[in-house]
């Protein structure tokens, strides 16, 4: 076949071809090898369908003696290979070392004890899960691993078989094109099996391998011939079925198979290779290497042209990519279906009429009570099995009775009785005395009272005992009946009271005791009736989430129940039940307390049952006498069951469960089996599904929850035609199983116990099994013995083919148990989701599990800037423009105006107001350490310009570093600077605690800045000729040092007067939070506007007062400190933010005090507010502060709104007298020291919620708050008077319309004038202060800032009078990571994080390599560390998509701040890669 139709391939001509005539091209040369119909006699040997309906391929082979396909073979070989992803599946194991008490395991459900092949040994695992055939198949399936190479954590790029054609660049992601499927070379061809027969049908097939039929199953060799594997590459290529996707949130429970196709994953990387353009690169790798592959280059290139046409269908060029694709997962093409004939319902036998039955249990135990009043009715044994106590049926109906009366008659008054027929009571009874139970059980029966038996509270926080408390509120118990030992054994208050456990209603507890009750009169007497509708008892039952739901059983369905069990386990009169199991519920309840008093017993060999706390008995396996049937027995394919079909395998495999039937249908009752989810469709013969029973020996519903009971209780099974099978309702039984030959009922799960991993359903109890028979392997942790065991993993992902996302080891029986032992799941699950589980280690696999993250974002080939301007205006939208009021169309008395430089403002404001004070500088205490007026510091700047020139010997142009803290010293020596004609630089000083790290910075912006001179006061003159400061950086280089402690007497001859207002006025050095340092050039003339522009903005006067909490060394910040009281004339408060340390009030204190209307604070100062005041505001209060009069506090920052802080600081300070609206910000940068302030007048700052997907691809969609996936942004102030800002696309440089993210870029009278480096960068410097639109306006000259933003139009209005634009900032462009193609902003994820646990104080994220490394502070223990890992994971990937690749647990102040409050990331990456964080714990997920 293979050469022929190649030949014939090789016409088509690689051109464009329609669909219609690739259609027609591909029916006509494939026709003919479709194979035709098999023999009716059945010789024909294999079936190799290449059905084509919707394009979808479906392989089946069939071989000899099992009439159905399974391609075992293969599944089997690559099994080991497969690297299989899952839900987070979170196991936990115990450690080794303590064998595990007898009392502690499950109880032998019957569904268990069929389940696996016990062996009693003395080892000291939890033996429920232990089986050696399961040990030998885990050792088998690690054997096979360790042949393997084992992958090393590296980060490396995908490599897969075959890559993408171009054409998948465009279509969409949910056609199963692309690497997974076109590589499946290998293993998909299997060779000829032998057949001797045709098909047989179903029950044939299972009934001959359940009776241990030795027909065995040939398992064809497979054979790799290239002529087939090409035959199979296009059956593959038919298998393109088109699925219309639909956006879903991303599923990290899924997990695909690769299917025979190994690919190696990468360790570290998620990024896919993208796609080539070309068909001829089709033959290669990833890595570019050719493929092995014995089909040539042409013949692929021929296969991929009919893969699809090239040219794409209309509508997919205008995709939107802002809808995240995620990966969406393709049915494997041979997974096992379900082919049996749909299933007929099973009857049990008839329920026997005895003449003689009791009508009700009531007038049962009366009858034994009265007839044979000395047969013992039941013994309880000791731990030898030595009896320790007989109850007779007498003593049971007398002490019964007792309690009946003494329930009814001795509680409450005679008329107001606590507990009326039908109310409800607890048994609260230990599992050592049977005997007390039994009498307050049938007590309660004969008092026509509804038990509802729980477990013993050990503590008030027993594990799950809230839930109970949940079940008892809504049953309205408020008596619990208990024991003596059991009352005295409760925990107790100091005054002996019983305290109220957590979650429980209030409760009376009475003692049932013969000792402690009265005797009921002669005349009284229990009122029997026969069996009717009535509730008998309530039954707890834990659901998978740990709620409790109570099932309600009937009295008729307690009647009919024990005569079903004694028919069908044949029960006599003075027979012997021994019973191991709790008696207060399920089976044991059953058998051990209800069916005695009906008939006793004899001994018996194991007859497995199953059963549910819903339909109570569901199957039991009759005795075995000659007669009957032996056991049936089943080697199913796991494979099989998780596609929830049944294939019968060979127990020589690793993958397979052998399984035991729990017997026959009860009689009286009819059971089926449904689709496990959906409508109750009834399942084929050979399909796994939920056994459903028709009987009136059930539960009746859910206590006091009717939707949930009709669900359960009132389920119609339907046929495939849609028709009901019978009037009557089923009860689902919860138990997941098939009804076999014979009528032999199989359970193979429980419904709780399922796991759905992408379409396969697990069940949770096989892979427990799996984990605890992997040997452990110990090793040493932080001088701690560990047991650790990769090999589980590999165990789990060999044998089940699911991968392991979380692997937490805990401490030897330290995990939540149930009160008979078991671990209690759902404490555990919440434990571990809450962070408090505290393994002491942890491995998490999220790259080898999360296979369906959102498709990388592949950059569609940019529009051009003037398609996209030509389609703004088609489309209505504006252009993304805006600006503040223009400075010279604004009339005001300003006689500020007159003057071009500031130095001239100073001498005019000295000889006009010279006391009218500038500056009051305050310290710790609030009290004024330093104040200035205008001629005050006239004069000051005088005597330092005459210090320049005569000491300093400078020139006028010369650069002077001015290293000094925060105060007046500073401003006297800009302005002195100024009267010098020197260019001031302000350098932050170093810290005397920590000369090391401050110095070095101090002394690099000295160098780069080029200054002839430092300038400070005495006391830094010490620090930096220190011993300290020598060891730090060579001292000896240090310009000449200047110590304005110490000033001449004179006055200048002259004030320097500059030629030309664009000349250089200072220089602004700045450390970026990536770690550059950036100088950036002021002119004298940008300084006079920038000035203006403030002044105008905030609306400052002579009389104004207005208070900085900033650090005046660049930016506004130092703008607002030194410069803008000498223009406006205003009195400037000034408070040093390192001031707060001791006195965090003291900001406010001095706002409240000099009633001001203004402030400026930076995010730190703001923070240190709302965390050290937080719980003083009561006591500030008393103090007189009062923030009613603050119009604008203005946050000064370079970054995105936080605001969530602003948000806080609102609300703390609320109470205080602080207006809402009067927390705003503003936006700096480097090119721009203001672009925007909040300001007086015009409307409040607005806020907005756009979409963070959306972002991720820098796209704004605006949505709803509150709406899934929304961040909100808060505009970041008015724009400033004499500005212009545009959004341009930073690629591109074209501009953008309204509401699309891009660059900001903005002009304006105070843009600075380029950067001050030594090397000068010019091409950096045209780029970023002299850029121009690439169309459009192409003559302005733009400054670019560097973030991306979005204007949007408001329908508020300006000041002005025009409608008001509002400026969005999203991040800084250089701190954005680039992952999967598409960008993140770091705050984003770090405020996700630091959501994640109470104990995450702070956190910051960087990439390294391709991996994402998230650094978090720990405030707590350092044994929470490990909590962390597995919360900072999840969150991070259901919320952003991305899988972390390190998370780096550290101590709290590791993580570097800013004296503006930013991050320094780079520096921590820098510590990071340097390991200098000294981490409490680092994770590397594998």
């Amino acid at each position: 076949m293979n050469s022929a139709l190649v030949a014939k391939l090789m016409v088509l001509p690689l051109s464009d071809i329609t669909q219609k005539g690739y259609e027609k091209k591909r029916s006509k040369l494939i026709g003919a090898y479709l194979p035709q119909p098999p023999a009716a006699n059945g010789a024909a040997a294999v079936r190799c369908r290449l059905q084509h309906s919707e394009g979808a391929a479906r392989r089946m082979l069939r071989t000899a003696n099992i009439g159905v396909c399974d391609i075992r073979e293969a599944a089997a070989r690559e099994r080991a290979a497969s690297t299989a992803g899952n839900r987070p599946l979170f196991y936990f194991r115990f450690g080794v070392d303590q064998a595990l008490p007898q009392e502690r395991r499950t109880p032998v459900t019957p569904s268990s004890s069929s389940r696996y092949h016990r062996r009693r040994s003395s080892g000291s695992r939890d033996e429920r899960y232990r089986s050696d055939v399961h040990t030998e198949a885990v050792q088998a399936a690690l054997a096979k691993h360790k042949e393997r190479k084992m992958a090393v954590p590296m980060p490396s790029k995908r490599r897969s078989l075959v890559v993408q054609t171009s054409m998948d660049a465009y279509t969409p992601p949910d056609t199963s094109s692309g690497s997974e499927d076109e590589g499946s070379v290998q293993g998909d061809s299997q060779g000829t099996p032998t057949s001797s027969q045709g098909s047989i049908n179903m029950e044939h097939w299972i009934s001959q391998a359940i009776h241990g039929s030795t027909t065995s199953t040939t398992s064809s060799s497979s054979t790799q011939s290239g002529g087939s594997g090409a035959a199979h590459r296009l059956a593959d290529v038919m298998a393109q079925t088109h699925i219309e996707n639909h956006s879903a949130p991303p599923d990290v429970t899924t997990y695909t198979s690769e299917h025979s196709i190994q690919v190696e994953r990468p360790q570290g990387s998620t990024a896919r290779v993208a796609p080539k353009y070309g068909n001829a690169e089709l033959m290669e790798t990833g890595d570019g290497v050719p493929v092995s592959s014995r089909v040539s280059a042409k013949i692929q290139q021929l296969v991929n042209t009919l893969k699809r046409p090239k040219r794409p269908p209309l509508r997919e060029f205008f995709v939107d990519d802002f809808e995240e694709l995620l990966e969406v997962q393709q049915p494997d093409p041979n997974q096992p279906k379900p082919e049996g004939a749909q299933m007929l319902a099973m009857r049990g036998e008839q329920l026997g009429v005895v003449t003689n039955w009791p009508p009700s249990l009531e007038a049962a135990l009366q009858r034994w009570g009265t007839i044979s009043p000395k047969a013992p009715c039941l013994t309880t044994m000791d731990t030898n099995g030595k009896p320790l106590y007989i109850l007779t049926y007498g003593k049971l109906w007398t002490r019964s009775m007792k309690v009946a009366y003494n329930i009814l008659h001795k509680l409450g008054t005679k008329q107001e009785p606590m507990v009326r027929p039908g109310d409800r009571v607890t048994l609260v009874f230990p599992n050592n005395d049977p005997a007390a139970f039994m009498v307050a059980f049938y007590g309660c029966l004969l008092a026509e009272v509804v038990p509802v038996p729980i477990e013993v509270p050990l503590t008030r926080k027993d594990a799950g005992s809230q839930q109970i408390g949940f079940l008892l509120g809504s049953c309205g118990v408020t008596v619990a009946l208990t024991s003596d030992a059991c009352h005295k054994g409760l925990p107790k208050s100091p005054t002996g009271e019983i305290p109220q456990f957590k979650g429980w209603p209030k409760l009376l507890w009475f003692v049932t005791e013969s000792k402690h009750l009265s005797k009921p009169p002669r005349d009284w007497f229990p009122h029997i009736k026969d069996a009717n509708n009535d509730t008998a008892y309530i039954e707890y039952k834990t659901c998978k989430d740990g709620s409790v739901l109570g099932v309600t059983v009937t009295r008729i369905a307690l009647l009919t129940h024990c005569q079903a069990l004694t028919q069908a386990c044949g029960y006599t009169e003075a027979e012997t039940i021994v019973n191991v199991l709790d008696f207060k519920k399920d089976v044991g309840l059953w058998h051990g307390i209800l069916t005695v008093s009906i008939k006793g017993l004899r001994q018996e060999v194991i007859c497995p049952c199953a059963s549910s706390p819903e339909a109570l008995t569901v199957a039991i396996r009759r005795p075995t006498d000659d007669s009957n049937q032996p056991p049936g027995r089943g080697v199913l394919s796991m494979h099989g069951l998780t596609y929830g079909v049944i294939r019968v395998d060979s127990e020589e495999k690793l993958s397979v469960l052998t399984v035991q039937d729990v017997g026959l249908v009860m009689p009286g009752a009819i059971m089926c089996s449904v689709k496990p989810d959906g409508i109750p469709q009834l399942c084929k013969t050979d399909e796994i599904g939920e056994l459903c029973v028709c009987a009136i020996a059930t539960g009746t519903s859910y206590y006091g929850l009717s939707g949930m009971t009709k669900n359960t209780f009132e389920v119609f099974p339907m046929t495939s035609s849609g028709g009901p099978i019978t009037e009557y309702p089923f009860i689902r039984t919860g138990l997941l199983g098939f009804i076999g030959p014979g009528g032999l009922v199989f359970v193979i799960g429980k419904m709780d116990g399922l796991m759905v991993v992408s379409g396969r359903r697990h069940n949770a109890d096989d892979i427990v099994a799996t984990a605890l028979a992997v040997e452990p392997m110990k090793f040493v942790y932080r001088g701690r013995a560990v047991l650790c065991s990769n090999s589980e993993q590999h165990a789990i992902d060999s044998i089940h083919q699911v991968g392991v996302y979380c692997l937490a080891l805990v401490p030897a029986n330290t995990l939540p148990k149930t009160p008979l032992g078991g671990i209690h799941l759902s404490e555990t699950k919440q434990l571990f989701l809450e962070g408090s589980l505290h393994p002491c280690n942890v491995l998490m696999c999220p790259h080898t599990c999360v296979t369906n993250l959102p498709k990388p974002r592949q950059k569609q080939p940019e529009i051009g800037p003037a398609s996209v301007m030509v389609g703004n205006l088609v489309s209505g939208k504006r252009i993304a423009q805006a600006s503040g009021r223009d400075l010279g169309q604004i009339e005001d008395n300003d006689q500020a105006r007159k003057f071009l430089f500031l130095s001239e403002v100073l001498q005019w404001r000295a000889q006009t107001t010279p006391d009218h004070v500038l500056y009051t500088l305050l310290n710790c205490r609030g009290t004024i350490a330093n104040s200035l007026t205008c001629v005050q510091l006239h004069k000051r700047a005088e005597k330092i310009a005459v210090m320049l020139m005569e000491r300093g010997h400078l020139q006028d142009g010369d650069h002077v570093a001015l290293v000094y803290p925060p105060g007046i010293d500073l401003i006297a020596a800009f302005y002195g600077c100024l009267y010098a004609g020197c260019v001031p630089i302000t350098v932050r000083p170093p810290h005397p605690q920590n000369i090391a790290t401050t110095l070095p910075t101090v002394k690099m912006i000295v160098e780069v800045s080029r200054s002839a001179c430092l300038m400070t006061t005495q006391l830094i003159c010490k620090l930096l000729r220190s011993r300290e400061a020598a060891a730090a950086v060579d001292i000896r280089t240090w310009p000449p040092v200047l110590d304005t402690d110490d000033l001449p007497k004179k006055r200048p001859a002259q004030i320097y007067k500059p030629s030309n207002p664009e000349t250089l006025a200072y220089l602004d050095f700045s450390v970026s939070t990536t770690g550059m340092l950036a100088g950036v050039k002021m002119s004298h003339a940008a300084t006079s506007a920038f000035c203006r522009s403030i002044k105008l903005q905030c609306e400052l006067y002579p009389s104004r007062e207005v208070a900085i909490c900033l650090d005046p060394y660049c930016g506004l910040g130092f703008v607002l400190w030194c410069l803008c009281s000498v223009y406006s004339g205003h009195q400037s408060i000034l408070i040093p933010p390192s001031e707060l340390e001791t006195n965090p009030a003291l900001w406010l204190l001095a706002v409240s005090q000099y009633k001001v209307r203004d402030t400026f604070c930076s995010y730190s100062v703001m923070e240190l507010c709302t965390k050290g005041l937080g719980s003083q505001t009561e006591s500030l209060k008393a103090r007189g502060l009062d923030l009613s009069r603050v119009r604008t506090c203005v946050v000064v920052a370079e970054e995105r709104p936080r605001i969530a802080l602003t948000q806080s600081f609102s609300k703390l300070f609320k109470d205080l007298g602080l207006h809402p609206r009067a927390v705003s910000t503003s936006l700096g940068c480097r090119v721009n020291l203001a672009i925007c302030l909040q300001g007086t007048s015009g409307p409040d700052p607005t806020t907005v919620y756009v979409d963070m997907r959306a972002l991720r691809h820098d796209r704004v969609r605006l949505v709803e708050r509150g709406s899934p996936h929304s961040l909100p942004l808060m505009e970041s102030g008015k724009i400033l008077p004499g500005v212009r800002i545009i959004i341009a696309n930073p690629e591109t440089k074209g501009p953008l319309g309204d509401s699309h993210l891009g660059e900001i870029w903005v002009h304006s009278t105070h843009n600075a004038s380029g950067y001050f480096t030594i090397y000068g960068d010019e091409s950096l410097q045209s780029d970023h202060f002299n850029s121009r639109l690439s169309f459009g306006d192409t003559q302005t000259i733009w400054a670019r800032t560097g973030y991306l933003g979005f204007l949007r139009r408001t329908e508020l209005t300006d000041a002005n009078g025009e409608r008001h634009d509002a400026l969005y900032v999203v991040g800084a462009l250089d701190e954005a990571m680039e992952l999967r193609g598409m960008r993140y902003h770091p705050i984003d994820i770090e405020t996700s994080v630091i959501r994640a646990h109470k104990s995450i104080t702070e956190c910051a994220v960087f990439t390294w390599t391709n991996l994402l490394v998230v650094v978090v502070e720990l405030d707590g223990s350092e044994q929470e560390a490990l909590d962390l890992v597995p919360l900072v994971t999840n969150v991070v990937l259901e919320e952003h998509y991305l899988i972390v690749g390190v998370v780096v647990v550290v101590d709290i102040g590791v993580i570097p701040i800013n004296s503006r409050g930013e991050k320094q990331r780079m520096h921590l990456r820098d510590g990071f890669l340097a390991d200098q964080l000294d981490p409490i714990y680092v994770a590397y997920n594998m």
